[in-house]
């Protein structure tokens, strides 16, 4: 069998133009070392690498979600709680993302598990039950000028979760069960207020006429006396006329 150097040469230029051309997605870049020196940031589409000089590292642009998982935190007024969320990034300057630290997307998970636990650790309980979105404004601007100097944009930070223990749930419950039963009795003291003021120019009216507490009475006795199995009869007598009687009386 004859050797021939034509076709040796030809699969060897053919490995090398394979893995010389490179084809990136839109949503992807190429960071270029040739020689092992930051040299180009290359892409989206078809790249070329000078074999054995050049070596890329490829980088994704797209946002990613990164869940932080459940910390345990003790809050300002010393109520542990375990406090999970979510962070959204993006790579924006690749160059940054590969050459100033070494995994970008590990250290800007560890440095979303410290800054929660420090900020939240900052707020009492009831501070972070009603302001969540305060709480995430600061997450968000802290861990941004954090990750800055290495090429990451934090767009947002949410609090996901926060699991109180359960003696404070029930002293939670135990709050809001007084505090509706105090909201009731304010409400209800108000209605007799309310009712006794009605009563009271009622009566005023009442009162500047004569013959009207006696048609109120007469008004009353009607409703009292009729209706089905009923039995129940008043016979009105003039007050006047007891008036009469007992003046004569005492005559």
């Amino acid at each position: 069998m004859v050797f021939n150097p034509t076709f040796l040469f030809i699969i060897i230029l053919f490995v090398l133009l394979f893995n010389s051309i490179k084809i990136l997605r839109e949503y992807e870049r190429a960071v270029i070392f040739r020689l092992g020196r930051f040299t180009a940031l290359r892409g989206p589409g078809l790249i070329l690498l000078i074999p054995g000089l050049e070596k890329m590292v490829r980088v994704d642009l797209r946002t990613v979600t990164m869940d932080i998982p459940s910390q345990d935190i003790i809050s300002k007024d010393n109520v542990t709680l375990k406090v999970n969320g979510v962070v959204y990034f993006r790579v924006n300057d690749p160059n940054k993302a590969v050459i100033a630290v070494e995994d970008y997307y590990s250290a800007t998970a560890q440095i979303s598990q410290t800054t929660l636990r420090t900020v939240i650790g900052q707020y009492e309980l009831d501070e972070i039950l009603q302001h969540r979105d305060k709480i995430n404004a600061s997450l968000q601007e802290i861990l941004d000028e954090q990750t800055e100097p290495w090429g990451i944009k934090v767009s947002t930070v949410e609090v996901k979760a926060i699991d109180l223990p359960l003696d404070m749930q029930k002293a939670m419950a135990r709050q809001a069960q007084a505090e509706r039963d105090k909201r009731a009795k304010i409400i209800s003291a108000e209605a007799e207020y309310e009712a006794a003021k009605k009563l009271a120019e009622a009566a005023q009216i009442l009162d500047a006429q004569d013959n009207a507490i006696t048609l109120r009475y007469l008004e009353t006795m009607q409703n009292i006396s009729s209706g089905e199995g009923k039995t129940t009869t008043f016979f009105p007598i003039p007050i006047n006329l007891i008036k009469d009687l007992l003046g004569k009386e005492r005559s």
